[in-house]
């Protein structure tokens, strides 16, 4: 499977665990929520246009709150 997400500017707490909201869809459109922790690329590569976009978030929608308790593990 493959997924295009983007940051949004939510943070919520999944089990002990501080976690940013990405939303998104699959390559076959059906819309996802994500709840991302941490986030890293391989050291040693050119990173600043990396920072930069990691920078960049923007306001959730509606999904972000109706995300289903099923992806918590």
């Amino acid at each position: 499977m493959k997924i295009t997400i983007e940051s949004t500017t939510k943070i919520v707490n999944a089990n002990g665990v501080d976690c940013r909201i990405w939303e998104g869809t699959t390559e076959r459109g059906i819309k996802v929520v994500c709840l991302i922790p941490r986030i890293a690329a391989v050291a040693g590569q050119d990173l600043s246009d990396f920072d930069r976009d990691l920078a960049e978030q923007r306001e959730p929608t509606f999904l972000a709150d109706a995300y289903p308790a099923k992806m918590i593990l």
